[in-house]
């Protein structure tokens, strides 16, 4: 019998190797567990754990990574079940950052004719609402926000670019991102910004959090 898929309210506990542990709440990318793959990833970073290494979420799950000579698997599973199974703590105020595009993407025409709309009717509904940076991750700075409304979803494109420069924004599947690093990439360009979510000279590295408000506006 297979394992029940996982819900926001009642998580999947996955041990990964000796030293991590995975817990999922969901398991496709869907608002209710982006949240709550955040907030408890913002409670577990509170409770510092003695041997948790390190707490990184993702779009619907969070890894965490321990010193099994500090603490046990078993152990840490049950702090992370009191954890979850305690009151939820009220979201402190999020930042929300701004990213000055120019909107000058090769695919924005194609979008509009998918969507039935005219090129500057789609860069206003882009940018209409602020979104949620989702996650950080894939590629050094690489960073997920969402969601665009249902009215607006699109499937990545059928062929994958080789590459695209650091900068490019992109869109898919109801989000925009952002690009830190050359990467190749199967998302739609539709224009690129000067600002970067990768600095190596600071720490951490990154400036946007998954949690934080992001919006895009016209450079």
């Amino acid at each position: 019998m297979s394992a029940p898929a996982p819900r926001p309210d009642l998580p999947l506990l996955q041990p990964l190797g000796d030293s991590a542990l995975l817990v999922r709440f969901g398991a496709s990318l869907d608002p209710a567990a982006n949240r709550a793959a955040i907030g408890f990833a913002n409670v577990m970073a509170k409770a510092a754990l003695p041997g948790v290494i390190e707490v990184v979420p993702s779009l619907v799950s969070v890894l965490v990574r321990y010193s099994w000579s500090i603490i046990s698997l078993a152990n840490l599973m049950g702090e992370i079940r009191l954890l979850l199974s305690a009151p939820k703590p009220e979201q402190a105020a999020t930042i929300t950052h701004v990213a000055a595009t120019i909107f000058d993407g090769e695919d924005i025409a194609d979008l509009a004719v998918h969507l039935e709309i005219s090129p500057a009717e789609f860069i206003r509904r882009h940018n209409e609402t602020a979104l949620t940076v989702l996650a950080t991750g894939f590629a050094p700075g690489f960073v997920y926000c969402g969601f665009h409304p249902e009215a607006l979803n699109v499937p990545r494109r059928s062929m994958v670019r080789a590459k695209v420069p650091a900068g490019t924004v992109l869109f898919a599947a109801g989000q925009t991102a952002i690009t830190s690093t050359p990467i190749p990439t199967g998302w739609h360009i539709i224009g690129h910004t000067a600002f970067r979510n990768l600095d190596l000279a600071q720490t951490p590295p990154t400036t946007l959090r998954a949690g934080d408000g992001i919006r895009f506006e016209v450079a």
